[in-house]
């Protein structure tokens, strides 16, 4: 499975301590291994898949976009706060 990463993904990794970043690595093998695994948004967000998962006792979000049957693009993860909106605003 190759994976893709938007500038987000990859500014939002950079902040994490090294538990938190094992915690996004599991939820990323999640991925990898099964792409369904994420609730499919409609509307604005058609095409884009979220993931839940605990990253250090605190509730995250995980976007990301099917693009194949061998590549999936992270496009970013984060709270709930504020996140939908902040996902609607990338340009991927």
């Amino acid at each position: 499975m190759r994976l893709l990463v938007t500038p987000s993904f990859v500014r939002a990794t950079k902040k994490l301590h090294r538990p938190q970043k094992s915690d996004l690595d599991a939820a990323v093998r999640a991925i990898s291994t099964d792409p369904t695994i994420g609730e499919a948004k409609l509307g604005d967000l058609v095409g884009v898949r979220v993931f839940k998962f605990r990253l250090s006792n605190q509730l995250c979000l995980l976007a990301y976009r099917v693009i194949d049957a061998e590549s999936i693009k992270l496009l970013t993860f984060g709270p709930h706060e504020n996140f939908y909106r902040d996902l609607k605003r990338l340009d991927d």
